[in-house]
């Protein structure tokens, strides 16, 4: 019998074939009612200054840059023996739209775990609730369709209307230290992005944030059934958009966490008895603004086995930290991939890793 063609249950089992995104094309967001909510308060004009207005593609120096660090990440992953696959360009200056509303731009491709989530063998396309994002699947769709021949489930939530009943038409910024936090999205229907979720077998583990209503964790805990177990974890930051700059699964039993996102003694009691690895903190240059992404970046890992980690090459806390802990970091140069709102994790998604289901949480 052949082995399935998808197949990843967690975040560590041996990587064996991995989708890798491109940054080819990529445009300024036109439609930021999302990311304006995700960027800290003064921060916005600092990133329009650094990348340009929105619906503007992206300035030439940047995308090379950008794609010089991907480069590098998949001679790691080739070196580690890892099938890397890769989207279809796309015409991200296209305006689209539906009967409602429309957008001047998309964005780009650079981050499949931001649109799919692998849960076994199936992926599942995620309901965003950022109208600019609305066919960031396209570029993927070769990939998917070949995955399906070959056996795999290929699923899509229910796309959302994205109508204005979506978004808090009266939202303003949570002050840092204050709860409880308000969310720009509301619960009119199912939303999520799939990076706020991170998975450690039978267990999943999510952040309710600006791109996932509660709604849209209700449809995924329905959607897997009673063998699965959906927690979530309660996020400090007002500016809270994915998963995996606060809480990242490493192995079994090892659970990296961010110290000002969350409180480390208020985790979900899944995990009471694994190692909690604090990261340090993140190391801030030139080349990585803070506003782009999550000055906590640095934990935007992605793990080639239980024991191989990819790091960015100039978090020098964080390669100690994950030496001391036992595991053996891989250092890549990614810090200008930061500009399009991605890094290891957010650029990658995984479509094989050598294990099965398993469960590793206290019920």
């Amino acid at each position: 019998m052949n082995p399935p063609v998808v197949n990843s249950w967690n975040e560590w089992d041996p990587l064996e074939e991995v989708i890798v995104g491109i940054v080819d094309g990529a445009v300024f967001p036109s439609w930021n009612t999302i990311n304006q909510a995700t960027v800290p308060p003064g921060h916005w004009p600092e990133i329009e200054a650094l990348i340009g207005q929105g619906g503007r593609p992206y300035p030439e120096e940047m995308v090379d840059a950008a794609r010089e660090c991907l480069d590098e990440l998949v001679g790691i992953l080739h070196q580690a023996h890892v099938i890397v696959t890769r989207p279809e360009p796309m015409n991200f200056e296209q305006c689209f739209g539906t009967p409602s509303w429309g957008a001047r731009t998309g964005f780009c491709a650079a981050n499949p775990r931001d649109v799919f989530l692998t849960i076994g063998d199936e992926i599942i396309e995620a309901p965003m609730p950022d109208r600019g994002r609305q066919y960031e699947t396209w570029p993927y769709r070769t990939l998917m369709r070949e995955y399906f021949r070959r056996g795999a489930r290929w699923t899509s939530a229910p796309k959302p209307q994205c109508l204005d009943a979506l978004y808090d038409a009266d939202y303003e910024a949570t002050p840092k230290g204050h709860t409880p936090i308000r969310w720009v999205t509301t619960e009119f229907e199912p939303a999520f992005d799939a990076a706020d979720f991170v998975r450690c077998g039978r267990d999943l583990f999510v952040t309710r944030s600006h791109v996932t209503n509660q709604m849209g964790i209700e449809w995924l805990r329905r959607h897997l059934g009673p063998q699965f177990r959906i927690h979530e974890v309660r996020t400090r930051s007002p500016q809270a958009m994915h998963i995996d700059t606060t809480f990242m699964p490493l192995a079994p039993g090892k659970l990296l966490v961010n110290p000002e996102y969350i409180d480390v003694n208020d985790l979900p009691d899944a995990v009471k008895n694994w190692d909690i690895l604090v990261a340090p903190k993140p190391v801030i240059t030139d080349d990585n603004p803070v506003g782009v992404v999550s000055g906590w970046v640095n934990m935007n890992v992605i793990m080639l086995d239980p024991t191989h980690v990819v790091v960015e090459k100039n978090q020098t806390p964080m390669i100690k930290a994950f030496e001391s802990w036992g595991f053996e970091p891989v250092p890549c140069a990614f810090e200008p991939y930061y500009a399009f709102a991605g890094s290891f994790h957010y650029a990658t998604l995984d479509v094989r890793r050598r294990g099965a289901l398993e469960s590793y949480c206290d019920a």
